[in-house]
């Protein structure tokens, strides 16, 4: 492989990176924001990862052929920041009073338990359903790449990710930032949540919005169900 096609692959990576995942700071942002004794850094980052991991395996097909994963079906997975949106609404008092009895075990965690951690799973499920439009860029960017440019863009495209959650972090760490998301964040990430979940399941078609309006009810009785309980 030539420099040539090295800088192409990188440019390539790089550029395709930025224009798929510049929406991804704001959500960033946002969880960094909600950083308490339960929800830790590790966590956002180790989701992000394991997320945007499960966006690249979905888009193979175009490095490999064979059936492209619908986009009605990825439009599905909407319904999960909707739900996620949804239950820090309605349990937000039950978790205030439930994080200080939880910050003593949050220090006797083993590593096994941080990967196992739901708030990981939370974070990667938010990643994958904001990528159904990724997707649908990285299945042809892969099906003209070769192995070798396949891998650099690859390379490039971790190396990004880390940069944007570094960048991140920092921004919440700024004074007029920090300021902002510590008045607004707690009120305004689950409307985000599922502002993102509705845009996702409307513009991939998943649903109609009757349909969605009627989900989004099912899953309201559900998380309320489930916090009475």
């Amino acid at each position: 492989m030539s420099w040539h096609n090295y800088v192409t692959a990188i440019s390539t990576g790089a550029i395709t990176f930025i224009a798929t995942n510049i929406d991804d700071i704001v959500i960033l942002l946002l969880f960094f924001s909600q950083i308490n004794y339960t929800f830790r850094p590790r966590h956002i980052v180790t989701g992000q990862f394991l997320g945007f991991t499960v966006l690249l395996i979905l888009s193979l097909s175009g490095l490999f052929g064979g059936l492209v994963l619908s986009k009605s079906w990825i439009g599905l997975l909407g319904l999960l920041p909707i739900a996620i949106g949804i239950s820090s609404l309605v349990n937000r008092e039950e978790d205030s009073l439930e994080e200080v009895s939880q910050e003593t075990e949050e220090s006797q965690e083993t590593t096994i338990t941080h990967l196992l951690s739901p708030q990981i799973y939370s974070v990667a499920a938010v990643t994958v359903a904001n990528g159904s439009d990724n997707i649908s860029v990285y299945v042809p960017l892969f099906a003209s790449s070769n192995l070798e440019s396949f891998v650099v863009i690859i390379v490039i495209f971790f190396l990004l990710l880390g940069i944007w959650c570094y960048a991140a972090y920092k921004l919440t760490n700024q004074k007029i930032i920090a300021s902002v998301l510590t008045r607004y964040g707690n009120n305004i990430v689950p409307f985000v949540l599922i502002g993102l979940g509705v845009f996702i399941v409307l513009k991939s078609e998943a649903l109609s919005l009757i349909k969605l309006a009627g989900s989004c009810f099912c899953l309201m009785i559900l998380v309320k169900n489930n916090g009475i309980e």
